[in-house]
């Protein structure tokens, strides 16, 4: 059951990758201004015709649009996403070294989210309806409601600073911990609250169940019965929440990572929209999207490895 359901989950992907790859195509192509003048445009402001001319025919640009895309698309499944009108560095090769930047604060943001949620989303529903209950509910909303933007400047002036603990900004070589420890928190307390929102709710549930009341009953020490029997089965509804925080904090985030400089794929997007740099966000946006893709459906099929009650076929 599970192989037919990776299969078909699998074939599923293609249509959607191609449909996500056309349109992102498509506003790129009907987005105002041509690249062939931006590109070669000089500080002065004129441009020469015969060099957009070439511009042009040596990318391709002169061709009909459904060319261009076929062209891209085909380059594009064998990994090659040209190279950047800027830098004339490859595609690929730029969007994974940003990626890769990526994940390193991702894994950070993504630890600290789960450290802070879990303990504080099972206190909060065994402690239902008290004052630490209420505690770890407001937290929650107020992680919930802060915009990224306003914590990230809050936490700039009170660690860099007041306090100097750790630097505002930047990137350092990439390993250094002290300019993740920032951006890594913004990202992480974010994901958290959403997260301790939902092990909460469904903590609330499971314990209420008749399996719970049966293993009391047999003598089983609380702390057995809350973290063996409780939190493994209402993890399960919060896998999805998990999952998609994995994709936003793999595919960067534009505000946190532009705010402290962290030269990663939200960045990356930014630099190229502001400079024009058509191929580049055109290779990014497929790149985010077949991460959000795959992390779905790992997702998907975690769901049935986690709940062996889960049943997917054709007709569910």
């Amino acid at each position: 059951m599970l192989k037919e359901y990776f299969i078909r989950r699998a074939l599923y992907l293609f249509p959607v990758l191609i449909f996500i790859s056309f349109m992102s195509f498509s506003l790129i192509y009907i987005a105002p201004g041509d690249p062939a003048e931006i590109m070669m445009t000089s500080p002065s402001g004129g441009y020469d015709e015969a060099a957009v001319e070439a511009f042009r025919i040596a990318h391709g640009l002169d061709q009909p649009f459904y060319i261009q895309y076929l062209n891209w698309l085909k380059a594009a499944a064998v990994g090659d996403f040209g190279y950047s009108y800027m830098s004339e560095q490859p595609v690929f090769e730029t969007v994974l070294n940003a990626f890769k930047n990526t994940l390193t604060l991702s894994v950070l943001a993504l630890a600290i989210a789960l450290f802070i949620s879990i303990p504080f989303g099972v206190v909060s529903a065994l402690k239902h309806n008290t004052i630490v209950d209420d505690a770890c509910r407001f937290g929650a909303l107020l992680g919930v409601s802060m915009p990224n933007f306003w914590q990230a400047y809050l936490v700039i002036i009170l660690f860099s600073v007041i306090i100097h603990w750790f630097p505002a900004s930047g990137f350092g070589h990439g390993t250094d911990i002290s300019y993740m420890i920032l951006p890594a928190t913004v990202l992480g307390t974010g994901s958290a609250a959403v997260m301790m929102r939902m092990i909460r709710s469904s903590m609330l549930e499971v314990m209420g169940k008749e399996y719970i009341q049966t293993a009391r009953g047999k003598g089983l020490s609380e702390q057995i019965v809350v973290f063996r029997h409780a939190l493994k089965n209402a993890l399960v509804p919060v896998i999805t929440v998990v999952g998609l925080s994995i994709g936003f904090l793999l595919n960067g985030s534009v505000v946190v990572e532009t705010i402290f400089g962290w030269a990663g794929i939200g960045n990356l997007v930014v630099d190229s929209i502001l400079s024009h740099d058509y191929m580049m966000v055109q290779g990014t946006v497929l790149f985010v999207a077949v991460i959000f893709l795959l992390i779905n459906f790992f997702v998907d099929l975690f769901y049935v490895w986690a709940n062996p009650e889960i049943r997917y076929d054709r007709n569910s």
